[in-house]
């Protein structure tokens, strides 16, 4: 199993609404209409990933299992990598139920999009002193 562990934070607009994705960024800033964004000024973005991370992902529809944790309430998304990531992204990540791919996609064909995730988990991502851990483990 490969993994990468990062840190994000929570901020009062997380609203996590969005019906196909969600997205961590490393902005620092979030407004109302950033219905995907899960989490703001992230430790790192697609173009950060370690290489053999990306070669991993990019080595075909690959598991990637999307584990977010914050202040004990846990959530875990299931998604797939593709050949086809650019993974380029200087600030972004993205995770898609669809298979649409741009250069802030982190994984394609997810089982949860930002609506799907546990309230408890959002309402949680609410303060702006959370923090949010992302592990993200290829099988």
């Amino acid at each position: 199993m490969k993994e990468v562990v990062f840190r994000a934070r929570g901020h009062p607009n997380i609203s996590a609404t969005h019906r196909s994705t969600f997205e961590i960024t490393r902005e620092d800033f979030l407004t109302p209409r950033g219905d995907c964004i899960i989490g703001v000024e992230a430790e790192l973005a697609c173009r950060d990933l370690p290489a053999w991370f990306k070669e991993a992902l990019r080595s075909g529809e690959v598991p990637l299992v999307i584990e977010l944790e914050v202040e004990g309430v846990k959530e875990v998304v299931n998604a797939r990598g593709s050949p086809r990531l650019s993974l380029a992204s200087p600030t972004s990540m993205v995770i898609r139920r669809s298979d649409y791919i741009d250069d802030r996609t982190l994984a394609i064909k997810a089982d949860k999009a930002a609506r799907d995730l546990s309230r408890e988990l959002v309402n949680r991502l609410k303060n702006r002193d959370a923090i949010l851990t992302i592990r993200l483990k290829i099988i």
